[in-house]
């Protein structure tokens, strides 16, 4: 079955090749066409264009595809196109002439750009929930480690003196400031596109303000040429949001790799999080960061990707925009499979002791040294030379009470501030 069956056959290479993995994929979006489905028949039942009692088979059939699709049961087969035939063929099978009905006003175009801007919503709801969470972990790590010291690196060459209080909150910090991206995408996608047809309105009398409500959009995209250039717009909205919240996992997980290695040392991780080398028997390898690093740099390139799919589009529906799908919905599937990931494996990290003593680490408390002679009345730029030239000729000696006074209180963690932007992002959300 096709919705623009005019009584016609496709040869079935065109069909294989234009309806592609629309089969597969709308299983992920059906769910979200039967609820604006029922909010189409509900409408339509307000305004006159169906019977109470046509309405009300529609709202059983809908709720029993709803069950069906919450099971797993429901199943797009090769005798129809997408999930909107199939909705409609089981609709017609289930409530007759009814089901023929409620197309009445609407469009595939609209139906689908529904389905999507519902999807993304209830998508963000659910990661922007995991990403806080992993604030929330990393967070209370920090408090747990702010004690404990950690060569901080510029250049890959050791620098400074930082800790891991400073390195968890660090990431906790950005990935609030991510966040702000998932908001601006959802913004876009809580606009309810239903009722704009194929882009050009319809002349019967709809009700666009009850399936908003119905719905639970915040906005009604009211321009209907507006409406479909949504479009893409939102696909491209998440796909920067991804990519956000993947620049900063990547480089954590860099970061984990390196920590891991036996020339840092700095963390371990338990057996059980580790896999092994065919030939080396000595190795534990943190693959599952290698892993997490690589996802999230592929999904870094998601805004490339769409852009250059629908970037010189004119206004209108187009058939570019189904690609969207196959480009979006596999990797945004892996991103959630990374937070699940990091929420298991981040309140597991061992953080090692006894690095700081290597004497390859004595240099990173040069400044302090300097602070030390600024204290004694120094100025800073004779104090900066001095110490310099202690390094080159090999006579420079840390002050042992500066190792130990960095210990607990390498800086002030600001813990307390990072706490409150969380809590405020909760009472905005």
């Amino acid at each position: 079955m096709k919705l623009w069956d005019k009584g016609f056959s496709v040869d079935k290479q065109i069909e294989n090749f234009t309806v592609g993995k629309d089969r597969e994929l709308d299983l992920f979006l059906a769910k979200y066409d039967m609820i604006a489905s029922k909010a189409q028949a509900n409408m339509l039942a307000k305004v006159g264009l169906l019977s109470q009692e046509e309405n009300e088979q529609l709202q059983v059939a809908l709720d029993e595809l709803l069950k069906q699709e919450a099971e797993g049961n429901f199943v797009i087969d090769e005798n129809f196109e997408d999930m909107h035939s199939k909705i409609e063929a089981e609709l017609i099978k289930k409530c007759g002439d009814a089901g023929k009905k409620i197309h009445t006003a609407r469009s595939r175009n609209d139906q689908v750009l529904v389905a999507i801007q519902l999807f993304q919503k209830e998508y963000i709801k659910d990661v922007t929930a995991k990403i806080q969470q992993l604030v929330e972990i990393m967070l209370k790590k920090a408090e747990e480690h702010k004690a404990d010291l950690l060569p901080g690196y510029t250049h890959f060459q050791a620098a400074m003196p930082s800790s891991f209080g400073m390195w968890f909150s660090a990431y906790a910090e950005n990935l609030l400031s991510d966040l702000a991206f998932f908001k601006a995408a959802y913004h876009v996608a809580d606009q309810n596109p239903l009722g704009s047809g194929a882009g050009f309105g319809t002349s019967f009398p709809i009700d666009r303000e009850m399936t908003t409500n119905e719905m639970k959009f915040e906005n009604l995209a009211v321009s209907s040429v507006g409406a479909q250039m949504l479009r893409g717009k939102t696909e491209k909205s998440v796909a920067f949001a991804l990519a956000m919240v993947c620049g900063t996992l990547s480089k954590l997980s860099y970061d984990l790799v390196m920590y891991n290695s036996q020339d840092m040392g700095f963390v371990k991780l338990p057996n059980e999080m580790t896999t092994g080398s065919s030939i080396m028997p000595h190795k534990k390898n943190p693959d599952v960061f290698e892993l997490t690093r690589a996802h999230c740099n592929r999904i870094q390139a998601l805004p490339n990707d769409v852009i250059l799919t629908i970037n010189n589009l004119p206004s209108g529906y187009h058939r570019d925009f189904q690609i969207l799908k196959e480009i979006l919905i596999e990797p945004m599937i892996q991103f959630n499979n990374i937070l699940d990931i990091l929420i298991f494996a981040i309140p597991q990290l061992e953080i090692k002791d006894g690095y700081m003593e290597q004497e390859k680490y004595d240099s990173i408390y040069t400044v302090e040294n300097i602070n030390h002679k600024i204290q004694s009345g120094t100025p800073f730029r004779d104090a900066y030379k001095e110490v310099g030239l202690s390094v080159e000729d090999k006579t420079y000696k840390p002050h042992k009470e500066f190792k130990t006074e960095h210990a607990g209180s390498i800086h002030n963690l600001g813990l307390d501030l990072i706490w409150q932007k969380v809590e405020k992002f909760k009472l905005e959300d």
